[in-house]
């Protein structure tokens, strides 16, 4: 038996892993909404560093590039949008 084909089944199996977590766009939007519910302490549709820092640490890590416009904030549309790139 070749290498390639006792290879074949180990590169099937690592295509099915590297499948993206979030296949479906509206799961992934509805999974963040639901944790940026969850963060936003004072439930004003925004999201400040401060409230980003401990409760979603990748928005927290990114937030300069998210909060384009440098209002101090970001919303959760602009968190589904970067994370549609």
């Amino acid at each position: 038996m070749s290498l390639l084909a006792k290879s074949l089944p180990f590169i099937a199996i690592g295509l099915f892993v590297s499948t993206p977590a979030y296949a479906d766009d509206s799961i992934r939007n509805k999974e963040i909404a639901d944790r940026f519910a969850s963060c936003d302490k004072n439930h004003d549709g925004k999201l400040s560093k401060a409230e980003a820092k401990g409760c979603m640490p990748r928005i927290y890590d990114h937030f300069s590039f998210i909060d384009s416009n440098d209002k101090g904030y970001v919303t959760v549309a602009q968190i589904q949008s970067a994370a549609s790139r």
